[in-house]
């Protein structure tokens, strides 16, 4: 398995690695980890604590949130999900979301450039 960091990650090879491996929750803050990070694609792995969010905003590429492990809201405009493992989103770019946890919540946030 790959435990490369995106500051050492080479664009034009594979990255495998294992993504429960990757779970890490703090007591204070959201822990997020750059898996990939290359010209037209970004991939970051996030733990949340219960009760933590991620205040609303937009990004300027469209996105997916994947969701891996936990439960959530995952919020799309003026509209709530349930998240749940295996659940996916897509945003357009531009469009506003916020997450929160409702039980420690792991997702992969995929942007693409």
């Amino acid at each position: 398995m790959s435990d490369t960091t995106s500051a050492d990650f080479d664009c034009d090879q594979p990255w495998v690695g294992n993504l429960n491996e990757l779970v890490q929750f703090a007591e204070r803050g959201i822990v997020s980890k750059t898996l990939i990070d290359c010209p037209k694609s970004k991939i970051v792995h996030f733990s949340m604590r219960t009760g933590q969010s991620l205040s609303g905003h937009a990004a300027g590429t469209p996105a997916t949130i994947h969701v891996l492990r936990g439960e959530g809201t995952i919020t799309l405009g003026e509209t709530d999900y349930d998240a749940s493992p295996s659940s996916i989103y897509y945003m357009p770019a531009g469009q506003y979301h916020a997450v929160k946890s409702t039980d420690d919540l792991v997702f992969l946030l995929n942007l693409f450039r």
